[in-house]
């Protein structure tokens, strides 16, 4: 009973930072809200905060790519229970996050500023439109599968976990990576940008550029020709015309 209400407490309590952090980094990249945003704090040399900032957003984009490998999972289910593996995922995630937004050097001179104000509106509507994308993609697959709480809660009711089956539902059958769309659109969307959210942008565009190579490889190895199948009828990123109405239906069994 004891070890089943330690589990599950692990999970929430995992669950409640990524949350924290989350929440926090719409307002950071936003420079709204948040007590410090991308662009605020002390200002130093650029040849101190760019190597800095590359850093902190390499050290999070290698510890997202490789907690996030079968083998790595495998390595780690040696030492500690299989019901905690996503949320302790999900926690070291969040966590590097956070760092990356504590210890972020602003380079706060502008690149671009849209002063006319419909556009200034349309384009904040866009970033936000892009966070719910991120959020609402989650949900159109296992949100709570992805964040480790169905793990946790089917130990502490003793039941064996069953990762959902892989279907291709709504933004799914338009582009096979819509969370990550949406990721794309927040970081662009933005009626300031600074240096500073630019290098945040660029190198956030190509950690998700490499990153779905990565998950694809291992889609393929676990779902076979249903996956193979499903790459050629949707695009990563970018919908094609008509293409929704016309998609094969797919549900087969996920990777755990």
């Amino acid at each position: 009973m004891i070890r089943r209400i330690a589990v599950f407490g692990y999970g929430l309590s995992a669950y409640l930072v990524f949350l924290a952090v989350f929440v926090y980094t719409v307002g950071f990249l936003a420079n709204e809200v948040v007590p410090r945003g991308i662009d605020d704090g002390a200002v130093g040399p650029l040849w101190i905060a760019l190597p800095v900032n590359i850093v902190l957003l390499s050290a999070f984009a290698v510890q997202h790519t490789v907690m996030a490998r079968p083998g790595f999972k495998r390595w780690l289910t040696r030492f500690i229970s299989a019901s905690i593996e996503r949320s302790t995922y999900v926690l070291a995630a969040s966590l590097v996050l956070a760092a990356v937004l504590w210890l972020w050097q602003p380079i706060p001179e502008t690149v671009w500023s849209v002063e006319v104000g419909w556009l200034r509106v349309l384009l904040w509507a866009t970033y936000l439109v892009g966070w719910l994308t991120v959020v609402g993609s989650t949900f159109m697959i296992s949100h709570f599968d992805l964040v480790g709480l169905s793990q946790v809660v089917a130990d502490a009711r003793k039941r064996e976990h069953r990762p959902p089956s892989f279907q291709v539902k709504l933004l799914y059958r338009f582009v096979r990576h819509p969370i990550m769309v949406g990721f794309l659109i927040a970081f662009w969307a933005t009626p300031d940008m600074s240096q500073g959210r630019l290098l945040f942008a660029t190198l956030g565009t190509g950690y998700i550029l490499v990153g779905v190579r990565f998950e694809e490889r291992d889609l393929r190895a676990n779902l076979g020709e249903h996956y193979l199948r499903y790459e050629q009828q949707v695009p990563r990123f970018v919908p094609r015309p008509r293409q929704g109405s016309h998609l094969e239906h797919l549900d087969i069994d996920a990777p755990s």
